[in-house]
């Protein structure tokens, strides 16, 4: 009897820590996976450093913390495995809040929200003076700057992963000053063969 329930207790044992080294396993993976597919976001401020040392273009995501398609595009498209890939692979990738508090330097400008109220953090709040430079009155509005911090375009409004790949695409390199018309671009879009599998 006393032999049967030591090889029982063992057993037991070795069940609960087979149980938890598989579970352990099971976190690691997922978390690996889910990690990979992070997008490498960097702040405004951190432009001017990054730029010195790697020629990629750049794209912003300004949003407001009280957005909902600002939230859905963060959830359904930034963290889609093959945009966050594509993004880190060949963009400085921006977050910027519309109506936060934080104080920028761009290009050798200063940029505050001096209207930001503390107390409304979650709700709409002050516009934030480098929204106004941009030029975006809508969210989320993503941002396409070249390499030189120079503006190529905004693009507004909630995007799928299958329409900002093709934006992505476009604005990765020197190639988007080849489409001078709506007709070069109509042929792009035509052209444009998705890699995102549903």
């Amino acid at each position: 009897k006393d032999l049967f329930t030591m090889l029982s207790n063992v057993k037991i044992i070795f069940l609960k820590n087979l149980f938890f080294l598989t579970l352990s396993n099971i976190f690691f993976l997922v978390s690996s996976n889910c990690y990979s597919q992070e997008i490498n976001w960097i702040a405004v401020n951190d432009l001017k450093e990054v730029i010195k040392t790697s020629e990629k273009n750049i794209i912003i995501d300004v949003y407001t913390n009280w957005c909902g398609p600002c939230k859905l595009m963060e959830k359904n498209t930034f963290q889609n495995k093959y945009i966050s890939k594509f993004i880190n692979d060949n963009y400085h990738a921006v977050k910027f809040n519309a109506e936060g508090n934080e104080s920028i330097n761009f290009m050798d400008k200063f940029f505050q929200n001096p209207n930001f109220d503390s107390s409304r953090v979650n709700t709409r709040n002050a516009t934030h003076e480098f929204a106004r430079f941009l030029g975006v009155s809508a969210y989320p509005t993503t941002i396409f700057l070249d390499k030189d911090l120079n503006l190529i375009t905004p693009v507004r409004g909630y995007l799928i992963p299958k329409q900002l790949e093709i934006y992505l695409e476009l604005f990765k390199n020197e190639g988007y000053r080849k489409i001078t018309s709506q007709s070069d671009f109509d042929n792009f879009i035509k052209k444009f063969k998705s890699k995102i599998i549903d």
